[in-house]
């Protein structure tokens, strides 16, 4: 483990910025699924994992737009256009299946492959 080992007699003054935590940033992303409302995420990390959750909320509909320029703040929201997860996203990450939930809440109806399923013979699930 890190640390930082300090002597003297003197307080410490300063900031440091901590880096977004991906599972946070997945999570949040797909907080828009809920709302047509825009939600503004700052802190995003910059991994596979978000752009691959980035391409999955656009394959449902939604407008996932870069507010800076360097891809750390997303505006995400829009109308559900799509309730189906394709294989070729979701088995990109486990963290796919998170999006059933917001699609079931909102559109009452979720088609959304399995991560782990073979890729021969994808496996759904089908909530209505």
């Amino acid at each position: 483990m890190d640390r930082f080992i300090i002597h003297g007699g003197r307080p410490l003054h300063g900031e440091i910025v901590i880096g977004g935590a991906k599972n946070a940033g997945l999570k949040l992303l797909v907080a828009g699924l809920l709302t047509p409302e825009r939600l503004v995420l700052s802190n995003v990390p910059h991994i596979a994992d978000i752009a691959t959750m980035r391409a999955l909320l656009v394959q449902h509909g939604l407008s996932v737009e870069d507010v800076k320029g360097d891809g750390s703040t997303l505006s995400v929201g829009g109308d559900i256009t799509n309730t189906e997860a394709p294989y070729n996203i979701v088995s990109k990450m486990r963290a796919s299946i998170l999006v059933l939930g917001p699609l079931l809440a909102r559109c009452h109806h979720a088609r959304v492959s399995l991560p782990e399923a073979a890729p021969l013979a994808p496996a759904r699930l089908t909530c209505t």
